[in-house]
């Protein structure tokens, strides 16, 4: 999971359930989801890096 928010990239590894923390990190201020969400096999990227997007992606 690589959750971008502002210049900060946090990369965690879950398996199985996912804390509260972390699903924290998915709202933006608003308490809505960051956008844009995506989920790319086992991993999911929320909110845009285009350097993480781009490792992840390609």
């Amino acid at each position: 999971m690589v959750v971008a928010k502002g210049r900060r990239l946090d990369r965690f590894e879950t398996a199985g359930a996912v804390e509260d923390e972390v699903l924290d990190l998915f709202l933006g201020s608003t308490g809505n989801l960051r956008a844009p969400l995506l989920r790319a096999g086992k991993t999911t990227l929320v909110g845009f890096d285009e350097d993480a997007w781009s490792e992840e992606l390609l």
